[in-house]
């Protein structure tokens, strides 16, 4: 399948979005192109949600071929980079709208962690939240979305090529007390 021209001008656009740079202790250093984080392996701030609906099923999506991190991958949570100058909670609220359609729903912020793994070096900030309505996805950024039982997202991730990233996420999500 090919990278579609709107993908494309999408994924230069992102390229050179300044986003937070961070130290390992997830202090701010000061803000870079996102390119430029991922071309120097310095460390920024990303954001996942875990979107569920009111019966407990997981929005899972497909990413586009064009993103520069896990192209055509499966995700299970919404998300990406801070942007300069926004909070980790500003940004999940962003990206939630951004590439679901998802908006006005309260998140709940959940624990923050350090991701490494070859051109993702990230602090990570995890949220979840509830929707029942429909999704809206961005077309630039997302191929598909549907909801399905969180053991179903782990038993695909086993057998399909998942975002370790999120993956990472959802399991220390799911380790807490308080989960589902």
């Amino acid at each position: 399948m090919a990278i579609s021209t709107l993908e494309a001008a999408h994924r230069a656009a992102s390229d050179v979005e300044q986003v937070v740079w961070v130290d390992r202790d997830d202090r701010v250093l000061g803000a870079l192109p996102r390119h430029e984080l991922r071309e120097r392996s310095l460390i920024g701030r990303g954001t996942f949600i875990l979107l569920f609906n009111s019966a407990g099923d997981l929005c899972v999506h497909q990413r586009t071929l064009s993103k520069a991190l896990y192209p055509g991958f499966w995700d299970v949570a919404a998300g990406g980079m801070v942007g300069a100058n926004e909070t980790y909670e500003e940004s999940a609220a962003r990206e939630l709208a951004e590439e679901l359609g998802v908006s006005g729903i309260e998140l709940t912020a959940h624990e923050r962690f350090y991701f490494e793994a070859p051109q993702n070096h990230l602090w990570c900030g995890v949220f979840s939240g509830v929707w029942d309505g429909p999704l809206q996805v961005q077309p630039e950024e997302v191929q598909q979305a549907l909801f399905m039982p969180v053991a179903e997202a782990l038993r695909l991730s086993e057998q399909q090529p998942f975002c370790p990233d999120s993956l990472d996420a959802l399991r220390r999500y799911l380790a807490q007390p308080s989960s589902l």
